[in-house]
Parts: C-alpha cells; sequence; structure tokens
C-alpha cells in the first residue's frame, strides 16, 4: 500500500486530523461555501485520489437547486473529474500510486446480476459520485472498488479534457453507440447543446453522422456549428421541424434530448423518422419527472425509445479509442477554466443559460 503525505491541520470538529478544502453545500439554492473538511478516508478496495480537475455539469446543478433526491445536506457536489491516485488499499490490485485516472461517476458493485453481465449503471446497490456519495468539488475524494470502477487516463489526453470523461462524454458516447447504434450518414437531433450535447456531436462526427444541433441560444448554435455541426437551427422556430424534415429527407434518424424537459423532449421526439431511435439523456428533475409523451407518434411511426445514465467502466477503452484515433478533439468543448472559489458563479450560469461549453475547476 502507498501513501502520499498530506498536511495535518485541524477538522471541521475541531480535532486534528487531515484536511482539505472542498465546495460544502449546507443549503440548497444558497451560496456553496469553499471551506476546510476531513480528507476522505482510504477504502480498503478503493483508493484515494488527488483531484486534478472536474467538470461542472447541469446535474451538479440540480444538486444544488435540491431537486435532485439523492443528496442530503451537508454535501460536497461534482462528479465528472480526473486525478492522480495517491494512496492504494489493500485489496487493491489493477491501481498503484501515481497513476492518473478517471472514474465514471456510478460506482457499482461489481458482483451483481447487472454487473456481471456488464451493465453496472444498473446495479442494485450502486454509489454515485457527487450524489450519494461526496464528490470531486474537492482537493481529494475516495472511490471504493477501484479494481471494478477506475480507468486510467492515457498519457495523450490531458487532466482537464480527462474531467469531461466522468459524465457528459461517457454519458453520449452509451446513448449514441450502445442505446442507438448510431451508424455512418445516418442523421442525428441533438436538442439541447450543453456538455452532453455537444460530446454527443462530438462523438457523432467521429462516427461520420450528421449533425442537426437545436438551442435556444444563437451562441451557442454558433458553437456547435464550429464543432462540426451541418445545421444549427433555434429551438423557438416555429418552422423548427419542418425545416428539420426538408434537411434531412424524413426527419432524424436519431434523436436525444440533452436537456430533460418537456419542450425539448417533445422537440426531440417529432424531429424523429419513421422507425427513428430516441434517447433520453438529459436527467428529467423537478416538475420534468412525469411528462405526457405523443403515444400516437410513438405508435404510428413505430419508435424506439431509450433511457441511458452514466457508462460502465469496462466501455471505457472503446471511448479512449475513438478519441485517441480521431479528429475530435475534446478540449474544443472547454471554453473556461475555474478555480474553485468561482464554483458558485458556474452553477449559477445554468439558471441563465449564460455562455457555451463547459467550465472545468483546475486544481
Amino acid at each position: 500500500m502507498g501513501f502520499y503525505r498530506r498536511t495535518v491541520g485541524i477538522s471541521p470538529d475541531g480535532l486534528g486530523g487531515l484536511t482539505m478544502q472542498a465546495a460544502l453545500l449546507t443549503e440548497f439554492q444558497q451560496p456553496i461555501q469553499i471551506t476546510d473538511v476531513a480528507e476522505p478516508v482510504l477504502p480498503k478496495d478503493g483508493v484515494v485520489i488527488k483531484v486534478l480537475a472536474c467538470g461542472v455539469c447541469r446535474s451538479d446543478h440540480h444538486a444544488w437547486q435540491g431537486v435532485d433526491p439523492d443528496v442530503t445536506l451537508p454535501h460536497i457536489p461534482g462528479h465528472e473529474f480526473s486525478g492522480e491516485v495517491v494512496e492504494v488499499g489493500a485489496d487493491v490490485r489493477r491501481f498503484k500510486v501515481g497513476d492518473r485516472v478517471i472514474a465514471p461517476f456510478i460506482l457499482a458493485c461489481g458482483h451483481c446480476v447487472h454487473c456481471d453481465a456488464g451493465e453496472s449503471t444498473a446495479c442494485s446497490t450502486q454509489d454515485v459520485i457527487g450524489f450519494t456519495l461526496p464528490g470531486a468539488f474537492a482537493e481529494f475524494i475516495a472511490v471504493t472498488r477501484a479494481d471494478f470502477n477506475l480507468a486510467h487516463l492515457p498519457e495523450s489526453i490531458s487532466p482537464t479534457v480527462g474531467a469531461s470523461l466522468g459524465c457528459r462524454m461517457p454519458t453520449a458516447y452509451r446513448a449514441l453507440v450502445d442505446r442507438a447504434t448510431l451508424r455512418a450518414d445516418e442523421w442525428l437531433c441533438i436538442v439541447g447543446t450543453g456538455g452532453v450535447g455537444l460530446s454527443a456531436l462530438l462523438i457523432a462526427k467521429a462516427l461520420n453522422a450528421k449533425v442537426i444541433a437545436v438551442d435556444i441560444s444563437d451562441k451557442a448554435l454558433e458553437f456547435a456549428m464550429s464543432l462540426g455541426a451541418d445545421h444549427g437551427l433555434r429551438a423557438d422556430d416555429p418552422d423548427l421541424q419542418t425545416k428539420i424534415k426538408t434537411l434531412t429527407g424524413g426527419g432524424a434518424d436519431v434523436a436525444i434530448d440533452a436537456l430533460g424537459k418537456q419542450s425539448t423532449m417533445l422537440c426531440a421526439l417529432a424531429s424523429l423518422s419513421t422507425l427513428g431511435r430516441y434517447v433520453q439523456v438529459g436527467m428529467p428533475a423537478g416538475k420534468s419527472t412525469v411528462l405526457p409523451m405523443p403515444m400516437d407518434q410513438i405508435y404510428a411511426k413505430q419508435l424506439s425509445l431509450h433511457g441511458t445514465r452514466g457508462m460502465p467502466a469496462h466501455r471505457y477503452p472503446s471511448l479512449l479509442s475513438l478519441i485517441e484515433s480521431s479528429q475530435m478533439r475534446p478540449e474544443r468543448l472547454v471554453t473556461k477554466t475555474i478555480g474553485l472559489d468561482k464554483i458558485n458563479d458556474a452553477l449559477q450560469a445554468f439558471d441563465q443559460n449564460l455562455g457555451f461549453g463547459v467550465s472545468v475547476v483546475v486544481f
């Protein structure tokens, strides 16, 4: 077992111990405090990781707003991170001190019926970084069952880009490759060009598919076009669906709702051609958890509907291979790097639909 020397300070309870800086959520919809908290304890089957970078995701905004039922206070959010292993538990065999790593935000048990079938995101006893577990808006984070849940971060991928590999990039990859089986020359309609929507755009272009990006922001659409979208259309255009059908010759083969609201879901469904495939990528929260569905369209057009959430760790080599062998350049998604002290500004930006691209906290 290896160890990394850290500073001894005063823990929040006033006792001596190892402490670290973290973004601590103590009240929903109120500013997060940057404060000293106790460092994570090394799991016997896991590792402690020094966080190098952590992306700011709309799901973190859900946690901050108090609409995610898994979050209890006080809580450290943050779930899409990259880092360096600094301590290794006695039962860990695949990782050592100094390894650069990434982890899916869903930590699975590794031995249930779903894990055995390769579907660890459906693990019945899963833990979720940044939601049921303390997250990565902190200097250090512990990951349990490391041999099953962790993945190595290649030297060719920077920690800032690696931060995308905990959530937005693998979620988009699983949605398009494993769920919708998107093929070359097919049309993909992406409704919502935030982090996961833009990730889907890069992956789709790497697969030689054609992409229509839909958003309410002209700046976001311009950015999507700069990343390779074939067309960018305003979501509030009254002729939107007519334009999509004209551009695609009848409708998209695959559509994703990358936001999780009723308006975006209905927009994505309406964009599909007969026998089209729909994937719910954006997390429905709050009032959007139960929504009416256009069952007449689903029936008449024989649509296939899929949900998706995260990606199993064993699928990371395929995604990493695509990144390294293509012209994806996921670093283009990162439009802002910030310190931990700017986390409140980054979360509040989701309320106002400010900016475009992805913000990443760099330690």
